[in-house]
C-alpha cells in the first residue's frame, strides 16, 4: 500500500468517481467528468499524505549540548569537571586559565594551592567557598565554589572579587585614617590639659598651651566638617544638579571672600575669565571645590608667585576651569593617588599647613556628581595645574530651568 493510502483515502477516491459519473450523466461531457474525478482523487491523496509531506520536526538538542550552551552563556569562569578532569570550560574560564585546559586535571588547570587543596576533597566534606589571591594577576582575587551534579560531575565556578576587595580595603583604610587623624589632635589636647592642671597659675604658660589646644581643636573641627561634607556629597552623587551657575561670577565671588578673610596669599590670585556659558550645578558644592583648589594652590605655591584661575570654553558644550600655581610641583608617581582620602605627598608639611587630607577627594566627588572630569598635571620645580571640565548648560535647558 502507498504511504498514507488508507480506508479514508479509498472512500474519498470512490466519492470522487461517483461525482464524476454524476457530472457525466447531467452534462454528457466526458472532459468535465474526468476533471471532477481526477481533481477529487488528487485532493484526497494530498490530504492523506500531508503529514508525510510536511517538514520533519527539528531534532531536540542533546542534553550535553544544552549544558555546554548554558555554561558558555555564563559571564564568570565556569568549568565542568569529570573525574577531576576538565570536560567543559566556558570562554571566561579559557581566557583566565588558558585554552588548553580542556582535558587537564582541574588542579593543574587552575594552578593555585588553595584551589588544589579544595578540589582534592570529595564534595560535601567542605563546601565552603575558597578565596584565591594572585590567580591571573598578582592583584586579582577570585572566589572558588564547587557543586556536585546529579551524575557525579562537578561544576566549578570562579567569581572575580577584585573590585569588592578593593572597595572593602578602601573602607577599612578610611576608617583607620580618620581615627588616626582625629586621635592625634585629641591626644595633644588631653596632654596639654593635664599639663595645665600641673602648671599652676603661670599666665604665659596657660596662654601658650591654650593657643596650642585651640589650634588642635580647630584642626579636629575642620576634619569633622570635611568628613560630613564628603558623606553628603557621596549621598547625592546620583542626583544631577541643574541650577545655572556662572563659573566666572563664582570665581570672583570666592576671590573676594578669600581677600576679605585676610589670607595674605589672596592678593596673588589672578583671574582670567573668557565669555562663558553657565553650567548646571550645585553652587555651594562648586564653591567648596573652588575654595579647596585655591586653598591648595596658595598653600603649596611659592610666596609672592601668582595663582592663576582661568575659566574658558573647552570645545562644544563644555566649560573648563583651571587653577595653576608656581610651587615645588609634585612627582609623577604621586599624581594618580592625590584624590585618595588622606593621601599626602608630604604628611608633616600638610599637617603643619592645616590640611586634612580630604580636600582633593572632596573636589573629585563634586566633579563626578556634576558629570565632569578632574585632571592634575605637575612638574617638579615649576608648579601644578588642576583642571576641572564641566558640561555647559544648553540654551534650551537653561531657559527651561530659568523659567521653572
Amino acid at each position: 500500500m502507498l504511504p498514507g493510502f488508507d480506508l479514508r483515502t479509498a472512500l474519498a477516491c470512490l466519492i470522487a468517481v461517483v461525482a464524476g459519473v454524476a457530472v457525466w450523466m447531467l452534462t454528457h461531457e466526458v472532459d468535465a467528468a474526468a476533471v471532477t474525478v481526477v481533481g477529487g482523487a488528487a485532493a484526497a491523496l494530498l490530504a492523506s499524505g500531508g503529514e508525510d509531506l510536511a517538514e520533519p520536526a527539528p531534532p531536540s538538542p542533546a542534553p550535553e549540548t544544552e549544558l555546554e550552551s548554558l555554561i558558555e552563556a555564563v559571564s564568570e569562569p565556569l568549568l565542568l569537571v569529570d573525574n577531576n578532569r576538565v570536560q567543559l570550560a566556558n570562554a571566561a574560564a579559557r581566557t583566565l586559565l588558558g585554552s588548553y585546559i580542556i582535558g587537564e586535571d582541574v588542579r593543574v588547570a587552575i594552578r593555585h594551592p588553595a584551589a588544589a587543596d579544595r578540589l582534592a576533597r570529595p564534595d560535601g566534606v567542605d563546601a565552603r567557598p575558597v578565596d584565591l589571591v594572585g590567580l591571573g594577576a598578582l592583584d586579582q582575587r577570585w572566589r572558588l565554589r564547587a557543586a556536585t551534579l546529579a551524575d557525579g560531575r562537578r561544576l566549578v565556578e570562579l567569581r572575580d572579587r577584585t573590585g569588592s576587595h578593593a572597595a572593602e580595603k578602601a573602607r577599612v583604610d578610611f576608617v583607620a585614617n580618620a581615627s588616626h587623624e582625629l586621635r592625634t589632635p585629641l591626644a595633644s589636647i588631653l596632654g596639654f590639659i593635664e599639663t595645665l592642671e600641673e602648671a599652676g597659675e603661670d599666665p604665659a604658660v596657660r596662654a601658650r598651651f591654650l593657643e596650642i589646644m585651640g589650634g588642635e581643636a580647630r584642626r579636629m573641627r575642620r576634619l569633622v566638617d570635611d568628613l560630613i561634607s564628603l558623606s553628603r556629597i557621596e549621598a547625592e552623587k546620583y542626583r544631577l544638579p541643574a541650577t545655572p551657575v556662572d563659573l566666572g561670577e563664582l570665581v570672583e565671588e570666592v576671590r573676594t571672600e578669600l581677600v576679605a578673610g585676610g589670607n595674605p596669599r589672596a592678593n596673588d590670585l589672578v583671574t582670567e575669565i573668557a565669555a562663558v556659558q553657565p553650567v548646571g550645578g550645585d553652587r555651594a558644592q562648586l564653591s567648596q571645590a573652588l575654595h579647596n583648589l585655591l586653598g591648595n594652590a596658595m598653600k603649596y605655591g611659592r610666596a609672592g608667585t601668582p595663582v592663576v584661575v582661568r575659566v574658558q570654553p573647552d570645545g562644544p558644550g563644555m566649560m573648563r576651569l583651571s587653577v595653576r600655581d608656581e610651587g615645588d610641583g609634585i612627582a609623577a608617581e604621586h599624581l594618580p593617588r592625590l584624590t585618595e582620602r588622606f593621601y599626602r605627598v608630604d604628611a608633616s608639611r600638610s599637617r603643619t599647613l592645616g590640611g586634612t587630607g580630604l580636600g582633593l577627594a572632596i573636589v573629585k566627588h563634586i566633579v563626578e556628581r556634576h558629570r565632569g572630569r578632574l585632571d592634575i598635571a605637575s612638574q617638579l620645580g615649576v608648579g601644578t595645574t588642576v583642571t576641572v571640565t564641566l558640561p555647559a548648560l544648553s540654551s534650551a535647558r537653561h531657559a527651561t530651568v530659568t523659567e521653572g
